[in-house]
């Protein structure tokens, strides 16, 4: 097959492998949208919805029927896969209810028929916390199985979650984010919504989750400091541009985006050689200015311990 012919066809395979992705992402979010009504705020941890993590478990066993069924044209979901995004669902009620994440409750009350399966329902609902809500599910207690929500945004100390801090749109802001980190840390108005356009997200369309993505993308984090979007330069006939703005580069990080991007096709960071040298280069220089700060601090905070929220 001719070189150009290879190249074709390996990019119409990323567009659908991005398809398929996105479409899993957003099954997972509008399942859990619905198992939340009818609260006002669907990842609120004071909501009316909550409920114990024992009650919750009890219709765990059977997705919504909305979603019970694959969707002909979209990818063909697994009885995996539904497990999966139930136990994204258990996890959201876990989290809102203060409840420490374990296995034995994951077993207990959500995959107890498909125990044997655990490791790999685990990775799928792994996978659809980072890409639809920008989450990771890490085991923090290897012994007893313990696990923790940490935000890739991360706006506490340790960057475990507190308050209101899963929201639908964090999945979203990564995308932009990494699609800025791959264009060069600067990708033109029409770059991004090539990228979006393919999720099934348009500048012109509401959308069930994000609502005006354009809005949300030209208006609010540019608001709220996530983004940069300016005039490009010179430019004949006018357009623009997005860039990070301060506070992504204060919650986030390039090796953060490059693993969000790594896990949308299930591979990782090192297998993109020229973004993964960048961020290394860049966790190197924010690792320089963590220990210039802590060197500043003096050697009255160092003795008092009250450095160790710069690590």
């Amino acid at each position: 097959m001719p070189r150009g012919q290879k190249s074709k066809l390996r990019a119409r395979e990323k567009r659908h492998q991005a398809r398929i992705e996105a479409q899993r992402a957003q099954d997972a979010q509008a399942t859990a949208a619905e198992e939340e009504q009818p609260s006002t705020s669907s990842f609120s941890p004071s909501g009316g919805s909550a409920q114990s993590s024992s009650a919750a478990g009890q219709d765990e066993e059977k997705p919504s029927t909305s979603q019970a069924q694959p969707n002909t044209g979209r990818y063909h979901r697994t009885p995996l896969d539904d497990k999966a995004i139930l136990l994204v669902q258990f996890l959201l009620r876990k989290y809102n209810t203060r409840e420490p994440i374990t296995k034995e409750d994951m077993i207990k009350h959500v995959l107890k028929k498909h125990k044997e399966h655990f490791c790999e329902i685990l990775r799928k609902a792994s996978e659809l916390m980072v890409l639809a809500f920008g989450i990771d599910l890490k085991e923090v207690d290897p012994t007893r199985h313990h696990y923790a929500l940490i935000s890739k945004l991360q706006r506490t100390n340790d960057g475990r979650l507190r308050g209101e801090e899963i929201m639908p749109q964090t999945g979203l802001l990564m995308t932009v984010l990494c699609v800025i980190f791959i264009k060069g840390n600067c990708a033109t108005e029409k770059d991004m919504w090539e990228v979006l356009n393919v999720m099934g997200i348009y500048a012109d369309k509401k959308h069930f989750i994000y609502g005006d993505p354009k809005k949300l993308i030209t208006e609010v984090w540019v608001q709220e400091r996530y983004l940069l979007y300016r005039q490009v330069s010179n430019s004949n006939p006018p357009c623009r541009e997005f860039l990070w703005g301060p506070r992504a580069y204060a919650e986030t990080s390039k090796m953060k985006v490059l693993e969000f991007l790594a896990k949308v096709h299930d591979s990782v960071p090192s297998a993109f050689p020229s973004w993964y040298e960048e961020a290394l280069q860049d966790e190197e220089e924010r690792a320089r200015a963590r220990f210039t700060a802590l060197v500043h601090t003096g050697p009255s905070m160092a003795n008092s311990g009250s450095f160790s929220h710069l690590y």
